[in-house]
């Protein structure tokens, strides 16, 4: 990431930093207490704040409320078409790979053990790679599954509060979401004019620090994901690798975590290809997709939409989410990046100036 300029600013007195880290506190004790009336809110705060770059470049051609409502409705277009086209397609995908996951196990162990114990000298044994214990686990843990959905739906439906927040909150988001994105600059303006003078120009030029390193970070990496994600699946595709749809899209959708979507989708894909084509050149060509992929992430997606924006290790990122997530749930997970951006800019900050 490109260095920020040196930023000059006044010494903290004790009662401002105080009047800082009692702020914050006070923040995060209202958002746990209002998690459950505050998520949808913070979902659609999350949404305005990623499409405002957008609206801001086109308000140089149209109004900021005809602006917001052309990115409303294409984004509103793309959602309805993602989930009329492309969810069926990697919902029955995926299905179809679990369902299969017991019978390429066993025609796995008839294969490869075989190979590995001629080619390897391994002493591989048998019973350690039970297909129809494998297909025990899978159908307990579905029927779990489906036992924990019924039941969450069943607690949501009779309690009719609890009903009518959910489906408040379903409705709030796109709401909320347009509403935000035509006010959002009025809104900062507002929250700028209630700073005391005298921390103004501090909290802004922080405010604008997070933004560079939060908003290129989550735009670029949803990009990244998204672009890997088309790229593993149509690849596969081209091969005939049976679900070749889903295991890209699983892989790229995991690779917020670097490394993690090549090794998920490079076991799927390899284990589905020694069941279905047990040849030479078919792994080859697998092993090709993966490798392109890693290449034109490594070299053109991320150095070009993400960088170092957040300056966070991957470690601490998946940390950072997985304890938001533990503290305060699904609100700790949409919070966990944002806090995490603003916790960095803020240690730099004390640490250019102190």
């Amino acid at each position: 990431m490109t260095e920020a300029p040196e930023i000059q600013l006044p010494r903290l007195s004790r009662e401002q930093l105080l009047w800082i880290v009692g702020s914050l506190l006070l923040a995060g004790w209202l958002i746990w207490l209002l998690a459950p009336v505050l998520t949808p809110f913070m979902i659609s705060a999350l949404l305005a704040y990623m499409a405002d770059p957008t609206v801001t470049r086109l308000e140089r051609w149209m109004r900021r409320d005809v602006a917001v409502s052309l990115v409303f409705v294409l984004v509103l277009a793309l959602t309805l078409l993602t989930l009329l086209l492309i969810v069926p397609v990697l919902v029955r995908e995926t299905t179809d790979l679990f369902s299969r996951l017991p019978a390429y196990f066993e025609q796995l162990q008839q294969r490869l053990l075989p190979w590995a114990e001629q080619h390897l000298g391994w002493d591989l044994d048998p019973a350690a790679f039970d297909a129809a214990r494998l297909r025990e686990i899978l159908e307990e843990n579905f029927a779990n599954l489906a036992a924990a959905g019924r039941a969450t739906w069943a607690y949501v439906s009779e309690s009719g509060g609890r009903f009518v927040i959910w489906i408040t909150g379903l409705i709030l988001v796109p709401l909320v979401t347009f509403y935000l994105m035509r006010d959002w600059h009025k809104m900062l303006d507002v929250l700028r004019d209630i700073l005391p003078r005298n921390l103004e120009p501090t909290v802004v030029d922080l405010v604008h620090d997070c933004d560079e390193a939060l908003g290129g970070f989550l735009r670029g990496q949803l990009l990244v994901m998204l672009s890997l994600g088309v790229i593993y699946a149509i690849g596969l595709w081209l091969v005939g690798l049976n679900n070749g749809i889903a295991i890209g899209m699983i892989a790229g959708l995991v690779s917020f975590v670097p490394y993690l979507g090549a090794i998920t989708g490079v076991l799927l894909a390899g284990t589905t290809a020694i069941i279905q084509n047990f040849e030479f050149w078919f792994l080859v060509s697998i092993a090709i997709v993966f490798t392109v992929g890693q290449l034109i992430e490594s070299f053109l997606l991320t150095p070009k939409l993400v960088g170092d924006r957040i300056g966070l290790h991957p470690v601490l990122v998946v940390f950072t989410v997985l304890a938001g997530g533990q503290l305060f749930g699904f609100i700790g997970v949409l919070l966990a990046l944002p806090v995490a951006a603003a916790g960095t800019v803020l240690v730099r900050f004390f640490y250019r100036g102190y």
